[in-house]
């Protein structure tokens, strides 16, 4: 019995659309690694390019797409200035593009939440590190973003009523408001306040040496001491919390140094 050499024209057509793909693999990977090698040496322009390239070879894999987000975050600055706005938009729809794809890509949310947090999109900001909570409950990092946010909001709010009273802001409790100021600042800013205290204190939960957490829950029983409107016990009591928190901060750096000379051994770190 003769057995025919020929390959069906089906399995034909497969191994030459596998050898093609195969190519244009090879190809995006070739793109990737360059731009991956100009982005260390910080020329981000060119790394943009390889980027770009290797996107267009395969717009479908987000491993590209993140890395040509990132390559653009890197140019965000902080500010609403129209130029950066443009270069965050080419960042974000990158991410939204990997997001479209995978809702739960927790490095695309994390980093679209940092680009939003830079240009004062404070609310998306938000918005996506609640995102990141929900795929990564311990995600220490999305819980003092968003009490960072919380307290920069209560801080603008304080800042325009008090001004707008013609006075300063103490660090104390601001003594000095009146009935009807303090009023307007407990509308302000209560939930902000009390908000900010949650994340932040969550933070530190999750991380008990996260200093610039402790740190920044320290402005926030600031803040709140702004809210007890004659209640001079309880604004010493919110600012004897924040002079402990000072004091917490403090530790946490030292403990945190310790932690990293420990870890190189007293040695120096060659970067």
């Amino acid at each position: 019995m003769k057995i025919s050499a020929r390959i069906p024209v089906a399995a034909a057509l497969l191994l030459v659309l596998a050898g093609t793909m195969g190519c244009r693999k090879l190809k995006e990977r070739d793109q990737l690694v360059k731009g991956i090698n100009a982005f260390k040496a910080g020329k981000y322009e060119v790394a943009i390019n390889f980027f770009q390239n290797a996107v267009a070879i395969d717009p479908d894999d987000s491993m590209a797409r993140l890395y040509l987000a990132a390559a653009y975050s890197n140019q965000v600055e902080e500010g609403t200035a129209p130029e950066n706005l443009k270069v965050a938009q080419k960042a974000l729809d990158q991410f939204d593009a990997v997001l479209k794809a995978n809702p739960n890509d927790v490095d695309a949310l994390r980093q679209e939440a940092s680009i939003r947090m830079k240009i004062r999109d404070y609310e998306t900001a938000k918005a996506m590190d609640l995102k990141v909570i929900a795929a990564a409950p311990n995600d220490a990092d999305a819980y003092y973003t968003i009490g960072n946010i919380d307290w920069t909001l209560s801080y603008k709010n304080s800042m325009t009523i008090l001004g707008a009273a013609g006075l300063t802001d103490d660090g104390e409790g601001n003594v000095k408001m009146s009935k009807d100021v303090c009023a307007k600042m407990v509308t302000a800013n209560t939930t902000l306040v009390a908000d900010a205290i949650k994340y932040l204190q969550k933070a530190i939960d999750v991380s008990p040496t996260y200093s610039n957490a402790i740190e920044m829950l320290n402005l926030a029983y600031r803040r709140k001491a702004d809210l007890e409107c004659g209640n001079d016990a309880a604004r010493k009591a919110d600012l004897a919390k924040a002079d402990a928190l000072v004091q917490q901060a403090i530790g946490a750096r030292k403990q945190n140094e310790a932690d990293k000379e420990k870890k190189l051994g007293g040695g120096i770190s060659m970067q």
